[in-house]
């Protein structure tokens, strides 16, 4: 993973000063690419904990286009708590009582997640995240485009349309309320030599956090699409639009650039494994994670 920790050293190095909706302020680059070879291993960041348990649920929940957290919750993933929750400070008046962070916004989401958790008509309310990526992966104003590109990847391998897009400007508004509009944008499949390839464009990329994540989040989509089409795995190729390090990240950057990579992790699937649309966690099988320990940085909001 040196071209992920390569990233990190041109954003320190080389980036831009700039503020940011979430009011915390990055230092950017513009337009960066990374190439990772999926056959030569899994690309989950060593050098810091990635939590696969969230990596395989959160793919698993956009390809059954589902947009409402509570499937996330009950399956304890978190990544996606604190914008509902702060949609539904807001919503309801509670926003000043509950500052960003603070001990008692902690504490009153707590209690927000055990009720999106145990009250279906809670989490009806304010766990619906709108139309987000999985509602546009799978119904894109009437189109399954992931179940299109699978079958054009099967019947014509050879053709530049193998391509599904979050990015819907009609629905931006509404992902906006509760959620936030699409960061990964946009996604194509390659097919070369019986190797399925995949490039994913990002508009927004919060660089510590969020990338080592969308890195395997995106290599378990080849690795899926490839086993459904009969297709052994090519590249992951990661392109960034805005690729920013936020203010209160750098210190932590410089203590993931001290550490030194180890072994990748290898994927693979449980013998009788079902298909990409009804896989389940246990279907999927990382083996050889040996990261270092995570490394704590809060979330911007």
């Amino acid at each position: 993973m040196q071209t992920y920790l390569k990233l990190l050293e041109d954003i320190l190095e080389q980036g831009t000063v700039k503020g940011d909706r979430t009011g915390t302020g990055t230092r950017s680059v513009f337009g960066y690419q990374m190439r990772f070879n999926l056959a030569k291993g899994f690309p989950m960041l060593t050098t810091k904990k990635v939590h696969w348990k969230s990596v395989v649920h959160e793919l698993i929940w956009f390809i059954r286009g589902d947009t409402n957290i509570r499937y996330l919750v009950q399956n304890g993933v978190r990544i996606w708590n604190e914008w509902p929750f702060q949609y539904y400070l807001e919503k309801n008046g509670l926003a000043e009582n509950f500052p960003k962070h603070s001990d008692s916004w902690k504490a009153e989401m707590k209690s927000f997640i055990t009720k999106i958790a145990e009250d279906a008509d809670f989490a009806a309310t304010y766990g619906e995240l709108g139309p987000v990526y999985g509602r546009q992966w799978r119904n894109f104003n009437g189109v399954d485009q992931l179940t299109e590109v699978i079958e054009a990847i099967k019947t014509n391998p050879d053709s530049r349309r193998h391509i599904v897009t979050a990015w819907n400007p009609a629905d931006i508004p509404e992902m906006a309320k509760a959620g936030l509009p699409p960061c990964h944008t946009l996604f194509q499949f390659y097919v070369a030599n019986g190797r399925l390839s995949c490039q994913l464009y990002q508009r927004s990329a919060d660089t510590f956090l969020g990338v080592p994540f969308n890195i395997a989040s995106y290599a378990l989509l080849t690795h899926l699409v490839a086993r459904e089409c009969g297709l052994d795995v090519g590249d992951f190729v990661h392109t960034l639009g805005d690729a920013h390090l936020y203010s209160n990240h750098l210190e932590q950057a410089k203590q993931q650039l001290s550490r030194t990579p180890r072994q990748l992790p290898t994927l693979s699937f449980a013998e009788n494994a079902p298909g990409i649309f009804t896989i389940g966690f246990d279907d999927i099988l990382l083996e050889g994670y040996d990261p270092m320990p995570g490394i704590r940085a809060p979330i911007a909001v």
